[in-house]
């Protein structure tokens, strides 16, 4: 019988189709950039103060300057060791019984009573309308800017578990295309919502469909292409959501709307329902649903495209694990090392986001310029994959993965321990770290494809990755709240973390140059696979000599 891997490669492993393929899903992983932290200027929180009618008529009839009237209106707090306008509270006086003259200057507040801002808030725009000042989600109500992005969290959560599950069960090209429609229509219903409760539930539905729709092309690309490019395609497809990071702020830049600016991210899922007529079902798949003939119509047209040509061998092209149809979650759990790996890289994938989120987090992406900022934070992003595709193939998948983790955590402790006084000593640290985590999570992604079979691939990574969603709700917790105790100790946290995940990467098997695992057996009999592998090549060696020995025969005489 002839394997899938067989066939490709006779049809090419990374041919001319496979490459306009993945140019195609590329462009999948930028706008996810902007679904993921598009809050940075979505939900941009300006200089606010109490407003007070009485004095802002006043302010308008007499032309005061803002820094007079916030002197009226708004108490001096210490932050910091320094006096700085108060956000949250106002004077309670009543303007209206208070002789107030427009060549007043200043009046001794200093006795003044304060009190909670009664009539909302003024803000410092700076030129950008966001949903915080829409909504009025400062002071008290600030805690609903962290429920629009945990909402967004609890989508992927749940939408990376179901759509993975569809995929297994009903294709990835058909997962992809549900979820880019659903995220084109919750998308324009974020931007639409009236209030913000319908922002919420428009956010959830939109995080429901972009990461599962998001996996469902990563494992697509991965399952067409040889399995020497495997890293490469994963690495790269990762990378441009670095992309998105760098175009992002350029968007921001010159659309200050937070509404526009959310159709505008939302504006490629639309575009990608043409994917429909653009991209194949994943071949693999299909064999190990017993849909042979299809397989068989698609790869000849890949090798068509590739300007290949297919020996008879595609005849006999089957799949050793068509027998089983359907994918079960307790398939990622019911034998040993299939347990072992998906406890493994659930750890992973969670330690991944807090680690990540949180690095980013303390450093406030560097603090000043918004725009430039986010500019650096993507930069930072690119080294780790030049590592990742530098390394793999060279040393292996285990080594640079359980690496970058102890490198993280190692960066974390030192950056700890580092003092405040050696200011950029201490960035570069934690940059060194940012960087460790980086090479991390994209190396998650792709080992996890890696040691899953076919039929249960989609859901196993899926079901990994919702601890990745989990750790993101976790992670402002952890920073925020431990930072109170004291400042460095969840940097203690998150080496501790990183630590700990770089010693069990090592309990996992390498897969590198070893082929996509087709059945449960191949992940817990992997020699048994290994020597499968060693009797087809021995196969195809037998069988050189003989058909050169046809072609070198001479013609008989007539």
């Amino acid at each position: 019988m002839t394997t899938f891997d067989d066939i490709l490669e006779e049809a090419g492993k990374f041919g001319r189709c496979q490459k306009r393929i993945f140019a195609l899903f590329c462009m999948v992983s930028m706008p996810f950039a902007g679904v993921y932290v598009g809050i940075v200027f979505q939900g941009f929180t300006p200089d606010h103060w109490c407003r007070d009618p009485a004095v802002l008529e006043r302010r308008h009839a007499c032309g005061w300057t803002l820094e007079h009237t916030r002197r009226l209106t708004v108490p001096q707090v210490n932050s910091s060791g320094a006096l700085q306008p108060s956000t949250c509270t106002q004077y309670d006086v009543d303007w209206n019984a208070t002789a107030l003259t427009c060549d007043t200057q200043e009046l001794n507040l200093s006795r003044a009573t304060t009190t909670q801002c009664l009539e909302g808030w003024e803000y410092d725009y700076r030129g950008r309308q966001s949903f915080v000042t829409e909504f009025d989600l400062v002071c008290s109500n600030g805690w609903l800017v962290d429920m629009y992005q945990a909402t967004l969290n609890v989508g992927f959560l749940i939408g990376s578990i179901a759509i993975g599950y569809l995929a297994d069960r009903f294709g990835r090209k058909m997962s992809f295309l549900m979820s880019s429609l659903l995220n084109a229509i919750a998308g324009i219903l974020v931007a639409v919502a009236p209030d913000y409760v319908s922002l919420l539930v428009f956010r959830t539905l939109y995080g429901f469909g972009v990461k599962g729709g998001w996996m469902a092309g990563y494992v697509l690309i991965t399952e067409i292409v040889g399995v020497e490019f495997r890293r490469t395609v994963g690495v790269l497809y990762q990378m441009f959501f670095s992309v998105g990071i760098l175009l992002l702020p350029l968007l921001a830049y010159f659309i200050t709307d937070w509404r526009w600016l959310q159709v505008v991210i939302t504006a490629p899922y639309i575009l990608f329902l043409s994917y429909y007529w653009l991209v194949p079902e994943s071949p693999r798949w299909l064999l190990s649903q017993k849909q042979r003939s299809k397989a068989v119509e698609i790869t000849e047209a890949m090798a068509k495209e590739n300007k290949m040509t297919l020996s008879k061998n595609i005849e006999t092209l089957t799949d050793d694990n068509a027998h089983s149809t359907t994918a079960s979650f307790m398939d990622l759990f019911r034998t040993p090392k299939m347990r072992k790996h998906t406890f493994i890289l659930s750890y992973n994938w969670f330690t991944s986001a807090v680690v990540y989120q949180g690095l980013i987090m303390r450093l406030g992406i560097l603090g000043g310029n918004v725009y430039v900022d986010f500019l650096i934070s993507g930069l930072v992003e690119f080294p780790a994959a030049f590592l990742i595709l530098f390394t793999i193939e060279r040393i292996g998948r285990r080594l640079p993965f359980a690496s970058a983790n102890i490198v993280a955590g190692a960066s974390c402790f030192i950056t700890a321990f580092i003092p405040e006084s050696m200011f950029w000593f201490k960035t570069v640290v934690a940059c060194v770290g940012r960087l460790g985590i980086t090479m991390a999570f994209e190396m998650v992604v792709f080992v996890n494809t890696e040691l899953y079979p076919t039929f249960v691939r989609n859901l196993g990574v899926s079901v990994c990755s919702t601890l990745c969603d989990i750790g993101g709700i976790i992670a402002p917790f952890l920073l925020y709240r431990l930072a109170v105790i004291w400042l460095e100790l969840p940097l203690i946290i998150f080496g501790s973390l990183a630590f700990l995940a770089g010693g069990l990467v090592l309990l996992l098997p390498e897969t590198r140059g070893m082929p996509l695992p087709d059945t449960i057996d191949d992940i817990e009999f992997p020699d048994k696979m290994r020597h499968k592998n060693v009797v087809k090549e021995q196969q195809l060696t037998n069988l050189l000599p003989d058909s050169n020995a046809l072609t070198s025969k001479e013609p008989t005489s007539v």
